[in-house]
């Protein structure tokens, strides 16, 4: 018989080396997760802190940002989410389906709604109120195959139909007001591009295939007349603060306190990462205007072609950061003003209207990023190249 002292003693001790890492572990593959399931934050947050590198914190990064816009992006986000819980999205989805009849004739629908709806309320605000839209009309007829294509058409739409009025893009109003721009002046500027881009965009959504639509899912919803009233003012609310009828202060906590006792939900659901996504843009587009080696480098090349190279920049640190950045080195608007237009075209972060519909789609289609990326590229840049030849033939 074995002694019961020596076997215990001669036991294999149980390594505890590896248990105090364990909650650094787990810690860790969050982090990981988080930046997995939120690449294009990830992005933003790694080249913000690179050019923090450069341009060590001071007050002026106070002034980086926009926080008018911070603040709409945050009350339409949160009124649309309180919209799409009384179902309003849907009602107006199922008389789209009843009248529209088949999927090429409501994409031409949706795209257009947004081209025409971006003169009045700003691409970024169009984009907003017109993609729940589309995917409640996709959705409901069981075409969500058509997603991608619908909004990366409905995001060009945006970013191209307000392009011929001063307040249809934020980029616009900037050189508007920097330039003095005539109003007359300013629309036969952006006209040659503005009706090259109509005529695109009709001949691209006319390959979609006019597939009949039926109503799936038929729910036969109530129209809440009074929450639609309230929710309506607060909307115009959130539109009038890019226009500064309402402070943006002001307009945020009046939002934010008639939603918690209507629907505390909506703020809960509201899109939190796009608007870090946002905050970091905004430093790393005035960090970069700080560094004197890109001074110097706008400074010289600029002037060699003010439409090519500002359609560059907006590729790397997106339109509106780009205007206000190259207008202080060019006198030439008649060739910036389409460049940071038309530039808002190409990639994911050329426009940042183009990461609300990045981040609507991923919230319904998740797993799908990289085949929406591809897509997104190859349709963007096709619509840029054209474009770019349109404006170069009319200068």
């Amino acid at each position: 018989m074995k002694d019961e002292s020596y076997i215990e003693y001669n036991a294999p001790l149980k390594s505890t080396a590896t248990l105090p890492l364990q909650p650094w572990n787990d810690f860790f593959a969050r982090i990981l997760q988080f930046a997995k399931s939120q690449a294009v934050l990830t992005i933003a947050v790694f080249a913000m802190l690179i050019t923090c590198i450069f341009v060590p914190i001071d007050k002026a990064y106070l002034g980086y940002f926009n926080l008018s816009t911070l603040a709409t992006l945050y009350c339409t986000l949160a009124v649309v989410s309180a919209f799409s819980h009384i179902h309003v999205f849907e009602i107006i989805s199922k008389n789209i389906v009843l009248k529209l009849h088949n999927l090429r004739n409501a994409t031409l629908g949706l795209v257009f709604i947004t081209f025409f709806g971006s003169m009045l309320l700003a691409n970024d605000m169009a984009l907003l109120t017109f993609l729940p839209l589309g995917f409640y009309v996709l959705n409901s007829t069981r075409n969500k195959q058509a997603m991608a294509f619908t909004f990366i058409m409905q995001n060009i739409a945006a970013n191209l139909g307000g392009m011929v009025t001063p307040f249809g893009n934020p980029q616009n109003l900037y050189l508007y007001s920097y330039y003095h721009i005539g109003n007359a002046e300013f629309v036969s500027i952006m006209l040659p591009s503005f009706l090259a881009a109509t005529v695109l965009i009709v001949i691209v959504c006319c390959f979609v295939k006019p597939l009949p639509l039926t109503l799936k899912k038929d729910d036969d919803y109530t129209f809440n007349k009074q929450r639609t009233l309230i929710y309506s003012i607060l909307f115009i609310c959130s539109i009038l603060i890019v226009f500064r009828v309402v402070p943006y202060l002001l307009g945020t906590i009046a939002i934010t306190a008639a939603l918690f006792f209507l629907d505390k939900k909506a703020i809960k659901e509201v899109n939190y990462p796009l608007l870090l996504t946002f905050c970091a843009f905004f430093v790393f587009s005035g960090n970069l205007a700080r560094i004197p080696a890109v001074h110097s480098l706008f400074n010289t090349i600029l002037p060699i072609n003010p439409l090519l190279f500002g359609i560059l920049s907006c590729q790397f640190i997106s339109n509106v950061p780009s205007s206000v950045l190259l207008s202080h080195f060019t006198t030439d608007y008649q060739s910036l003003l389409p460049a940071v237009n038309i530039g808002g075209l190409g990639t994911l972060i050329a426009s940042l209207a183009s990461l609300i519909t990045f981040s609507e789609y991923k919230k319904h289609n998740s797993g799908k990023e990289k085949s929406y990326i591809i897509k997104f590229s190859a349709i963007n840049f096709g619509f840029l190249i054209v474009l770019y030849g349109v404006q170069v033939l009319f200068r």
